[in-house]
């Protein structure tokens, strides 16, 4: 995958003009050739690229617990004292446990799988200057996007303009109320002081406005903080 255009890493430093010239956009946004060229040179605008395990190693990941170690070589041991009463109890022990969170494990994971591939989310786009309402994969740096209360910022963007927006972040900085988005630009800052721009994952509360995208995928701030948060295995039994 192709590295980002220069000079963008932070971009709340930009003003819309010179992060404009550095995604080669405009106001009216992309061109549909453009777009599509972006797309195959930076990829999709999505987060998970890593297939579901199979069910033999989710099975398999269930033994990988020290606690459960332990308890499978306790049951050896037994055994090979010749204890089978307690190397059978603690075997069946071990096994139900393991089969218990095999269970929850694999069926979660089938249930969120389905869940995204039914949750077809959307935004707006300018293509060829005019709106239009595409896949949020399909979203690339150099989009113009059309945001409005309820929409689900698709990306990383910078404002172009902004009418009464106020955006909740909480997913991002755990902030209890909405932040007030304004056009600008804005020194070193902080992530919860960066009001000139918005991010992926976060939605609007109230107000309109446009915004450049300048991230996509992992590169936004929630692909790097979902990066950096892998999803552990679930405890077992034994664990909890």
């Amino acid at each position: 995958m192709a590295a980002y255009p220069d000079g963008v890493d932070a971009y709340w430093r930009l003003t819309a003009i010179e992060a404009q010239q550095r995604l080669k956009s405009s106001d009216h946004g992309l061109t549909a050739t453009e777009a599509r060229q972006r797309l195959a040179t930076y990829g999709a605008n999505t987060l998970n690229s890593k297939r579901q395990d199979t069910r033999l190693r989710v099975f398999i990941r269930q033994f990988e617990s020290p606690v459960v170690l332990i308890l499978i070589f306790a049951t050896a041991v037994s055994a090979l004292l010749g204890d089978w009463i307690d190397a059978l109890i603690i075997g069946v022990i071990v096994l139900g446990s393991a089969l218990l969170s095999f269970f929850q494990e694999y069926n979660a994971g089938n249930a969120a799988a389905t869940l995204l591939q039914q949750v077809q989310i959307t935004a707006t786009v300018l293509r060829d200057g005019q709106a239009q309402e595409i896949q949020t994969q399909q979203v690339v740096p150099g989009d113009v996007i059309s945001l409005m209360a309820g929409s689900l910022i698709p990306a990383d963007a910078l404002l172009l303009d902004a009418k009464d927006l106020f955006v909740n972040q909480a997913v991002l900085t755990g902030e209890t109320f909405p932040v007030e988005k304004t056009p600008g630009v804005v020194a070193d800052a902080e992530l919860t002081q960066r009001t000139n721009t918005v991010f992926m994952g976060t939605s609007v509360s109230s107000g309109t406005a446009t915004a450049l995208v300048v991230k996509t995928g992992k590169r936004t701030t929630f692909g790097q903080l979902a990066a950096r948060l892998e999803l552990r295995p679930p405890e077992t039994e034994f664990e909890r």
